[in-house]
């Protein structure tokens, strides 16, 4: 199971289009998603400390300050900006799949 976060500067769009993609992304692969959107209505589909405790990896894709980003410090995750995972989806679920073998607290950042 994997759980992520978006969030973009405005957010609007591209929070919630980058929960879509990630969605049929990880649909193709089999994946399951649970995500936690961080928009202009506020948190929406929380995550609790359970679904990142149970998580086998964490996707943060947001070009802003997340609330609660310490939540994921002990959690294994891919980091990228909004904007770089729309044009380029494939090399965010690249690092995914490296992730799911990498020891807990790894950490990708994805420029």
């Amino acid at each position: 199971m994997l759980v992520a976060v978006t969030a973009c500067v405005s957010g609007v769009a591209h929070t919630y289009m980058a929960a879509e993609r990630l969605e049929k992304l990880c649909q193709q692969e089999k994946w399951t998603i649970k995500i936690e959107t961080q928009g202009a209505l506020g948190i929406e589909n929380a995550l609790t400390e359970e679904d990142i405790r149970r998580a086998d990896a964490v996707l943060l894709i947001t070009d802003i300050e997340l609330n609660g980003s310490d939540r994921f410090t002990q959690s294994r995750y891919v980091q990228s900006g909004i904007s770089a995972f729309l044009r380029e989806p494939q090399k965010v679920m690249s690092a995914v799949r490296k992730l799911l073998s990498a020891p807990q607290q790894t950490h990708i950042i994805l420029t």
